[in-house]
């Protein structure tokens, strides 16, 4: 879900803006479409690589993060043992209760490892091929929320007229995806979509109004 949205948001919002500033200043709407495809593919790609490189981040983190710890229990093994005490300590429990856990932890590296993975630095263990599938998520998102502006350029000859209709139709899916996405973070749907179509309606008539200026 969070690969979609920053593909999804970006994807209405980005092309939405480029063919409003271009439309201020072009009549052509094949020009504008054809740098809007443009500007989809680099976006697209762009976004990919940038969700790739950052599951693949995560992963070569957690990985050093549990060789560190997987170190650690062997060499300053007390050490360890009392930040699992601290660690418990913050649950409310008592020396002599966590010292049978710590013991019996003592007794299981693996799971000792685990244990100081979660808790103490508080990281999950990464799906191994959720860089791809970040990448590729982030990707078509983008394109299929770059479509939604860039279609009224296709069916209309005139630019002003395709930006009204590219303007309603990108601010009505803003509002809708807003809305859905307010259902999954929990924020009100109303009030989520409400700062999506805001966020992309301010965007789209700054680059208009530069774009205007400019010619």
């Amino acid at each position: 879900m969070r690969d979609i949205v920053i593909g999804m948001s970006d994807g209405l919002t980005v092309p939405f803006a480029l063919a409003a500033g271009l439309s201020g200043a072009l009549s052509q709407t094949h020009v504008i479409v054809t740098a809007g495809l443009a500007e989809v593919t680099a976006g697209a790609i762009a976004m990919g690589l940038g969700g790739y490189l950052a599951a693949r981040g995560d992963a070569e983190h957690y990985a050093n993060e549990k060789t560190r710890e997987e170190h650690e229990i062997v060499t300053v093994p007390e050490v360890e043992a009392l930040e699992v005490q601290e660690i418990f300590k913050t649950y409310g429990l008592s020396e002599a209760e966590s010292a049978s856990v710590v013991a019996s932890l003592r007794q299981r590296p693996a799971d000792w490892v685990n244990f100081m993975m979660r808790f103490e630095l508080g990281l999950e263990e990464p799906d191994p091929s959720r860089a791809w599938k970040s990448a590729l998520t982030i990707a078509l998102a983008y394109v299929v929320g770059g479509i939604v502006p860039l279609s009224a350029y296709v069916f209309l000859e005139n630019a002003h007229t395709a930006l009204t209709v590219s303007a309603a139709i990108t601010l009505a899916a803003l509002g809708v995806f807003g809305g859905v996405k307010g259902r999954f973070t929990g924020v009100p749907a109303l009030k989520s979509g409400f700062q999506t179509v805001c966020i992309g309606g301010l965007a789209a008539t700054a680059a208009f109004l530069i774009a205007r200026w400019i010619s």
